[in-house]
């Protein structure tokens, strides 16, 4: 945590007369600590299992709780509770809420879309709301901890791709740029408006070099093949002209001679998604976005606890994790 931001002169007027229709606060009178995840819609997060597990298996009286709200007012109000000690936030909150933090990591300021909370203490011992985004660390790890080291080396100086347009394209091109070392990133999307406003914004950041829309198959024939792709959109079949062009670039893409890894980021409601099967079918290395979920929530233990990665029980967080997905849907 190194980098810190200014409140804006004005900040935004949050007042609790304006929540909208936020759940009732789960108890906290038997715990010594409580995190949340602020969001909506999120009842089918795994979230609470995947950090409820941690905390059990550290005999520590600590609990994670959905709080499932369109009100930013309410989510801040639970941060001033002394039992608060961070939270995961997800749509439609990862950029609102920058406003009301008092540090943001590099991370968090790069991507400029937070995903985790949590509390550290200023010098003169004020106590301050520190965001970061650990959703690139997730991406990473999930690249990392599936790939061989000399596979992890030939990712750098290739092209790599972010299929999406959305907010976890920004912490894709982060991680492909900052951590992976790939060199052009090609940017594959329905709207190109969505694409120019990642481009222009990690371009402010200073890691906007090297980033191309592709929008047609004429011009993904000409390319090299990436040799590293994040996909990061909701499983759906094409419909619009928009779409169906998006997903023959796509196939376009994935059907080179060159193969390399995918990260499908969409696991919900099922990872059987139809770019992972257009991905095996084409000889790609398919890994589950459930990896990135889960090294980016033990991320978030690790600056929550202030513990190492390694002493937290990975393993039982993927056992259950798994078990849970392998449940039949009712």
């Amino acid at each position: 945590m190194s980098q810190s931001i200014s409140q804006p002169q004005t900040t935004p007027d949050l007042t609790l007369s304006s929540l909208d229709s936020s759940p009732p606060i789960a108890s906290t009178a038997h715990l010594s600590h409580v995190s949340y995840l602020f969001g909506y819609p999120i009842a089918h997060s795994l979230s609470p299992l995947l950090h409820n597990t941690i905390y059990k298996h550290l005999n520590l009286s600590y609990a994670y709780h959905l709080y499932e709200t369109r009100s930013l007012a309410s989510c801040l109000a639970l941060t001033h509770s002394p039992k608060f000690f961070g939270a995961a936030v997800t749509m439609p909150h990862k950029v609102a809420i920058i406003p009301y933090l008092d540090v943001l990591t590099p991370e968090g300021e790069a991507i400029g879309a937070i995903n985790t909370i949590f509390l550290r203490n200023s010098p003169d011992g004020r106590r301050l709301l520190c965001g970061t985004n650990t959703d690139c660390i997730g991406i990473r790890e999930a690249i990392l901890q599936n790939v061989s080291k000399e596979a992890a080396k030939e990712m750098e100086g290739k092209p790599g791709m972010v299929i999406g347009g959305g907010g976890t394209s920004r912490a894709a091109v982060y991680a492909l740029k900052h951590f992976l070392g790939c060199g052009e990133i090609y940017l594959v999307n329905r709207d190109k408006r969505e694409v120019d406003q990642v481009i222009a914004e990690c371009e402010s950041k200073g890691f906007g070099e090297g980033l191309r829309f592709v929008g047609s198959v004429e011009e993904a024939k000409k390319l090299q093949a990436p040799r590293l792709v994040i996909s990061a959109i909701p499983d759906f079949e094409p419909k619009t002209e928009e779409e169906i062009m998006t997903r023959r670039v796509i196939e376009t893409m994935l059907g080179k001679e060159e193969k390399g890894e995918i990260l499908e980021m969409c696991y919900h409601p099922s990872p059987d998604s139809a770019i992972a099967r257009i991905s095996q079918r084409s000889g790609w290395q398919v890994i589950g976005g459930v990896e990135a979920m889960i090294w980016q929530g033990l991320e978030q233990d690790k600056i929550w606890l202030r513990r190492r990665i390694s002493t937290l029980p990975v393993e039982k967080v993927k056992e259950v994790i798994a078990a849970k997905l392998s449940k039949p849907k009712l």
